[in-house]
């Protein structure tokens, strides 16, 4: 069994387009198993002067530059917390890779686009550190889970390309909040309805029409898709409130400039994290990944 070391370390506040490089902190100690095998060490990072602007990064301290895999946790975008990743977490840590698990404003914090701005600010301290995590800041993915999934493809399509990001994955990711918001406006379905009140309070409480279309033009995903975007998976049952269709967009626009979308439907009804757990599931999204990034 590995022994982490958990140190919280803090950092100059950074943002996707921060000027000034953040300051690291004091370096965790790295203790040794019993078979004289180098364990995973562990911080928590706060990435910017909000309290959610943090992330728990797992590596292998042993000097060898891997792989990256960020995590982004679900919750409607307004609830959630970075600790229920952490199984899914250590589950990749253990196959090799540096891990970042994040924790962002939520939409009661601030409105879109604060969670893009969020994600891009934690990979940036990521690739600002790279040696002090054992990372590879040319070669990693980005995984999201329902909104974090949101996230996660906001993130894959911000700009034309981003620096080393080869892949994105979904767990159920919300790719149109503007599809949720009309499936959620004539149903019954209790969770299609929270779907919406949620993007609406994503957008700052107000509907996509006026002077708030431009705030909704920047939650779809889909509409800023080019051609140095990454690959993406999505992942959704076949049944559940977050429909396969939601991706289906998603892999029109991005395979119109030549990017990849695989869009793996399983049966049933199972959600996000849920849904990750269902049999062959976490193995095919790892399978995936692997083909991306090693």
């Amino acid at each position: 069994m590995s022994v982490l070391a958990l140190v919280t370390v803090a950092f100059t506040p950074v943002t996707a387009h921060a000027s000034k490089d953040p300051t690291p902190g004091p370096t965790a100690t790295t203790p040794t198993d019993p078979n004289g095998i180098g364990g995973l060490a562990v911080e928590t990072v706060v990435y910017g002067t909000h309290r959610r602007q943090s992330m728990d990064v797992w590596w292998t301290p042993d000097g060898t530059r891997r792989p990256g895999v960020f995590l982004i946790h679900g919750g409607w975008w307004s609830s959630g917390d970075k600790k229920s990743m952490s199984s899914i977490t250590r589950s990749y840590a253990d196959l090799g890779y540096t891990v970042f698990n994040l924790n962002y404003r939520l939409s009661g914090d601030a409105a879109w686009p604060a969670q893009r701005t969020d994600a891009l600010g934690a990979i940036a301290t990521a690739r600002k550190h790279a040696d002090r995590w054992s990372f590879d800041p040319g070669n990693y993915v980005v995984v999201g889970f329902s909104a974090g999934g949101h996230i996660a493809a906001a993130v894959g399509t911000y700009g034309n390309g981003m620096n080393g990001l080869k892949g994105v994955v979904g767990l159920s990711p919300i790719i149109s909040p503007l599809r949720a918001y009309t499936d959620g406006l004539a149903t019954t379905d209790p969770y299609k309805r929270k779907l919406r009140a949620s993007a609406i309070r994503l957008a700052g409480g107000c509907e996509p029409k006026g002077k708030c279309s431009r705030v909704w033009a920047s939650m779809e995903v889909a509409w800023h898709s080019s051609r140095k975007d990454a690959p993406m998976l999505t992942v959704h049952s076949q049944d559940e409130f977050v429909p396969p269709q939601q991706s289906q967009l998603l892999k029109q626009t991005l395979g119109q400039v030549g990017v990849p979308v695989t869009i793996f439907t399983a049966p049933g009804v199972a959600h996000s994290s849920v849904l990750y757990r269902e049999p062959g599931v976490a193995e095919r999204v790892q399978q995936w990944i692997a083909e991306r990034i090693g």
